[in-house]
């Protein structure tokens, strides 16, 4: 359904150092620049952009918004999430753990980016 996702950046080069961090957890390689200055990640078939606004305006976390990253495992799940807090970023919502809901079993795991933007690492429990 989807083919990439952009994140605004204040700060390209302390996004990027988080995004490698949590990236690599998932077994990505880091991101390279593009023509225009953007970090792209490119694994699995998918896109993960980051970027300055193009208006100019300051880069911020959408309210309410939350980017949902597949994890493999709830151990990939956690190291998922201490790269991303060891990288600069801010453990966000309830630990790592399983939530029970209308989904069924999740382990999930909640950051914020350098900017404020809102993860979440979720692998699907049996």
């Amino acid at each position: 359904m989807f083919s990439h996702i952009m994140v605004g950046a204040n700060d390209i080069e302390v996004s990027k150092a988080f995004y490698d961090a949590t990236m690599a957890a998932l077994g990505a390689k880091p991101g390279f620049f593009d023509d225009k200055g953007r970090v792209i990640y490119m694994h699995d078939g998918a896109l993960l952009m980051l970027t300055k606004p193009i208006d100019g305006a300051p880069a911020c976390g959408a309210n309410g918004g939350t980017i949902g990253f597949t994890m493999a495992s709830p151990e990939q799940t956690d190291a998922w999430h201490a790269a991303g807090v060891a990288a600069g970023g801010t453990a966000c919502e309830d630990p790592p753990g399983v939530r029970e809901g209308g989904f069924g079993k999740l382990y999930l795991a909640y950051l914020r980016d350098p900017t404020g933007n809102k993860l979440c690492g979720l692998h699907r429990v049996g």
